[in-house]
């Protein structure tokens, strides 16, 4: 780490963070005792804190952000030369990376067209969500309004999207939540409503969101909003033939099927996307967080050309186009930083060496789900990896949470940041998480499994 600071910097910038700074997702109650954790700079994998601690980074930023690293500079200078050259103008004109930018992402999005900026994943969320209430009114009157979510997923903070919430606790004491949103079970076989496996399981678990269809009416649900793999909720990848169902359901029914793509997006799971995986056609796929890897904020709604054209049909009707506004999706440091980010993506072949490194983090997994008998069951998809604790495997009753917290402790006392399952699933927080960046060594691999080993030993014994 660059020891530009002096001791005297450190202490007032902890000072003022405790004076002035809200975090997100802290109990800021300990605070009282202990300081905040600053993170100064990061490179590559890695970051130091303002102990000058280098820590290995396992998450990507702590929420699945930083896929192609840290200090990467010629994304820094494609932001600084766009910015020098136009920093921003509403979305209502063009600029030349947004352009660029949306041409080059509908190139590996085959079946989609548009690009609508915005800045933030739940923004984006809220954008299709919009998009499908608004396309009721055109098309059905205002009665197919509804949009069904499910049960663990997780879609943003904003009211609307915490109303497509399947994280029960994310979304306790913020009530009343908006109408129209509809719960289907979730798809997790570790822990199957069912006494069914594999493509059974998957068929089964589709099968539940048409029961939920009927049961509203068909003639009153216009969207179907899912993960292509669950994220917060316990990294759940879907089962064998559930997605070929869900897209049956939705052609059957005429249901636009809205993939969240705010995690599993840009290359996280291997693939450009995460649906990319299971074959399916998408009527609307949101991202964020990897776009530009944290060096900018870009998020995007992106549909089919079939979609866009429902808004321009009638033009002599005032209300007919989409009448939204995003200000900061007019930045134009988001779309600067995406392409460049995607250009690293493409000639580093970090595809490949995610899904590469992806099966030796799977691997080591599962070894550690030999020697541990804490471990239930290993999930994942390229590098997007999570183990489910639980202190009996028959039972698959979950470990008490302070235990998991214990465990994430014990890793970053080892130098390594994990991520795990909190506040989300009431009684059902017992996951530890992992994203590292997509540039992940086989060393780095090995540290951090290596480091969850030593703590499962010292929590667990």
């Amino acid at each position: 780490m660059d020891g530009a600071l002096s001791k005297n910097d450190i202490s007032h910038i902890v000072e003022a963070d405790k004076a002035h700074i809200w975090h997100h997702l802290i109990q800021h109650k300990g605070f009282e005792t202990n300081d905040p954790r600053i993170i100064l700079e990061g490179k590559g994998m890695r970051v130091w804190d303002q102990h000058g601690r280098e820590f290995l980074d396992a998450v990507s930023g702590g929420v699945w952000t930083v896929n192609v690293g840290y200090g990467r500079e010629s994304i820094a200078k494609a932001v600084y030369d766009q910015l020098m050259k136009l920093c921003y103008f509403a979305q209502s004109a063009g600029s030349i990376p947004g352009s660029l930018f949306a041409e080059k992402l509908i190139e590996k999005m085959p079946g989609m067209s548009r690009v609508y900026y915005t800045n933030s994943g739940s923004e984006a969320n809220e954008k299709a969500f919009k998009m499908i209430r608004q396309i009721a009114h055109k098309k059905y009157g205002g009665k197919k309004h509804k949009i069904l979510y499910r049960d663990r997923d997780y879609h943003g903070g904003t009211l609307a999207t915490m109303s497509a919430g399947g994280q029960d606790e994310r979304v306790m004491q913020y009530g009343p939540l908006a109408p129209g949103f509809v719960r289907v079970p979730h798809c997790m076989q570790y822990r199957a409503q069912w006494d069914l496996s594999g493509e059974e399981y998957g068929q089964r678990a589709a099968d539940a969101i048409e029961e939920v269809i009927l049961a509203e009416g068909p003639d009153t649900v216009g969207g179907l909003c899912l993960e292509p793999v669950t994220a917060g909720g316990g990294v759940i990848t879907p089962p064998p033939g559930y997605w070929e169902r869900v897209q049956e359901i939705c052609t059957k029914y005429d249901i636009l099927l809205h993939i969240d793509e705010v995690v599993c997006g840009i290359g996280r799971t291997g693939t450009w996307f995460g649906y990319q995986h299971y074959g399916i056609k998408p009527d609307f796929v949101t991202m964020a967080k990897g776009v530009a890897s944290g060096y900018a904020a870009i998020a995007c709604c992106v549909t089919t050309e079939e979609v866009f054209e429902m808004f321009k049909d009638d033009a002599s009707d005032k209300l007919n186009y989409f009448r939204d506004i995003s200000t900061f999706g007019g930045c134009t440091a988001g779309p600067a930083a995406a392409l460049e980010n995607m250009r690293i993506i493409e000639d580093e072949n970090l595809l490949e060496n995610c899904t590469n490194m992806g099966e030796r983090m799977m691997g080591n997994l599962h070894g550690l789900m030999e020697k541990h008998k804490v471990v239930g069951d290993v999930r994942g998809k390229g590098l997007f990896c999570g183990i489910e604790l639980v202190s009996d495997r028959k039972t698959k009753e979950p470990v008490p949470e302070p235990t998991i917290a214990q465990t994430v402790a014990e890793c970053g006392a080892q130098g390594v940041i994990i991520g795990a399952s909190n506040r989300s699933v009431p009684g059902l927080n017992n996951c530890l998480c992992f994203s590292p960046a997509l540039i992940a060594t086989a060393d780095d691999i090995d540290q951090i499994t290596d480091a969850v080993d030593v703590a499962l030993g010292k929590v667990y014994g």
